[in-house]
């Protein structure tokens, strides 16, 4: 996650320890860290948005803007531990320095964490980025997602919402046929293994609108279901999100797991599916 939103969830704890009373900080000071707080907040929610983004699809200003984030990130860790080390000691974290290669006015913002002077004419001067750089995202409308200019909406989404009804010849021969080869009914074990089917046609052929009609029509044969429509080039993380909202898990957290977290979470839920029905 750091390599999406470089320092800022390392950071936000760090801002909030420097509101505490004991560092009897200035009410403007405490002001000031507190729009830091709100600012990098949304700042890391709109990264991880643009962290979703395939890199091959993800929009040149989205990516300037994000490095740039990032970039300020880890010039705002490295006051906050140097302010830190001098009022208690406490150690910063081994990973502050990726950030070489920075502009000059980090090495002047360091040389001004000397005291709680330096650290509020610091905040100050870093505020006063951050709000450069939220502006920049606003005159350019920087939502995370828009390096996808090729269509807002997938059309096969579209496609989910077509009534069955609407579709001619959804109900003919050929798609009772398949229905019929994918329902469990019976109590031969050919009825148990796994089948998979494959409709095929041009584009606009209502593909995904009778794979839906057939979804609907057998799933209520299975202890869980999901129905996720998946493009040529799919994000996988973003696949594997929709099975799991699907299946009822629609936690807040999946947004924050990466590949691996969230097969082990479908691979969990699955698991638990199999020991409930044994």
């Amino acid at each position: 996650m750091d390599i999406v939103t470089g320092a800022i969830a390392k950071l936000i704890p760090k801002l909030g320890e420097l509101l505490v009373g004991e560092y009897k900080l200035h009410k403007g000071v405490k002001k000031n860290i507190e729009d830091l707080l709100k600012e990098l907040k949304t700042m890391n929610a709109v990264l991880i948005k643009i962290g979703e983004v395939p890199p091959d699809q993800l929009d040149s200003q989205d990516k300037l803007w994000a490095d740039e984030v990032r970039e300020l990130s880890y010039v705002i860790e490295d006051v906050v531990d140097k302010f830190l080390v001098r009022v208690h000691g406490i150690e910063p974290d081994d990973n502050t320095n990726g950030f070489k290669g920075l502009i000059k006015r980090t090495t002047k913002l360091l040389k001004k964490v000397v005291d709680k002077h330096g650290i509020a004419h610091a905040i100050k001067d870093i505020k006063k980025e951050l709000q450069e750089v939220a502006a920049r995202r606003d005159r350019n409308k920087f939502d995370g997602i828009a390096s996808v200019p090729t269509e807002a909406i997938d059309p096969r989404l579209r496609a989910l919402y077509i009534e069955a009804a609407e579709l001619v010849g959804i109900y003919g021969k050929r798609d009772q046929e398949l229905m019929s080869l994918l329902s469990l009914e019976g109590d031969d074990a050919s009825t148990k293994k796994l089948k998979k089917v494959s409709i095929v046609g041009f584009g606009g052929l209502g593909k995904t609108t009778l794979a839906r009609a057939v979804y609907e029509k057998i799933k209520g044969d299975f202890g869980c279901h999901a129905f996720v429509p998946v493009g040529q080039n799919p994000d996988i993380k973003k696949v594997f999100r929709d099975i799991l909202m699907d299946l009822g898990n629609a936690n807040s957290d999946l947004a924050l797991l990466d590949e691996r977290q969230l097969i082990n979470k479908l691979h969990k839920f699955l698991e638990n599916k199999r020991s409930r029905h044994n």
